[in-house]
């Protein structure tokens, strides 16, 4: 099976990195494009991908094409493939933010197999989570390609397209709001006398480890909490600040925020 990507930035690089590591394809099998040649220059170095000098040559030589691209350059690098002959051939597996198949299949040609999906940047060290969508051509076929290929990085589930947006605010941008819970717990640990280093690998696997602890023990987070917290114990004395500086529902905002600018960038431009 060979792989092309259209866009050689963080995503593609993870992605490519799990297939690798999976050995679900060979570095041979893959092919990246992009214009910004110092991206393909570091991608061909440490994953030994080829690359390739221009966006027609992906869509010619791969079976899966994955469009990597920013949601505004969209439309161009469609027109620019879309009179290549073997178009109809390939599977495109779009990871556009908020670019809904239907605007995919209209700059397309009549029945191309599309798929949107969205991917999180922890599928670099396979613990991602990719939700992806069928377009209207899309067969069970394609679904379970995709599947298979993305559980190379991580977790994967189908959903209705309806729901991308949120997905995208939930878990596409969520990485980022646990990044910024692991600095200020490590800042906490910092300010009470931890040094940088320990309190960095403190919070970060004390967030890990919670995380599996929800998977794996099928206990919903409340009972999970509970459980840390005994009767007037250093627990839910820190939550009680949680709680006044509004945790919850700041994190609420975030998802709500996120969602709504993914249904602004998939608007055509």
């Amino acid at each position: 099976m060979k792989v092309g990507f259209i866009g050689a930035g963080r995503m593609t690089y993870a992605l490519c990195k799990g297939f690798l590591k999976s050995s679900l394809v060979k570095p041979s099998e893959i092919t990246a494009s992009d214009l910004n040649r110092s991206k393909l220059r570091e991608i061909k170095r440490d994953l030994g991908i080829k690359t390739a000098e221009s966006n027609v040559d992906i869509v010619g030589k791969n079976k899966v094409v994955f469009l990597a691209v920013k949601p505004n350059i969209i439309k161009d690098i469609l027109t620019e493939i879309n009179d290549k002959s073997s178009i109809e051939k390939a599977l495109f597996v779009s990871i556009a933010a908020g670019v809904t198949t239907q605007r995919i299949e209209s700059l397309l040609p009549e029945k191309a197999r599309v798929i949107r999906v969205m991917p999180n940047t922890p599928c670099l060290v396979q613990s991602g989570v990719c939700v992806f969508t069928r377009g209207k051509h899309a067969n069970e076929s394609d679904a379970d390609l995709v599947t298979e290929m993305l559980n190379c990085v991580g977790l994967v589930e189908e959903m209705p397209e309806t729901l991308m947006d949120t997905v995208t605010g939930l878990s596409g941008s969520g990485p980022a709001y646990a990044f910024v819970t692991i600095e200020a717990l490590a800042d906490g640990g910092v300010k009470m006398g931890l040094n940088r280093e320990q309190a960095l690998r403190l919070s970060a696997q004390t967030l890990m480890g919670a995380a599996k602890l929800v998977l794996e023990s099928g206990k919903h987070p409340e009972v999970l909490k509970d459980d840390v917290c005994s009767p007037g114990g250093t627990s839910i004395h820190a939550l009680h600040q949680l709680e006044k500086g509004q945790y919850r529902a700041t994190l609420m905002n975030a998802v709500e925020a996120g969602t709504l600018r993914s249904k602004e960038l998939g608007e055509p431009i």
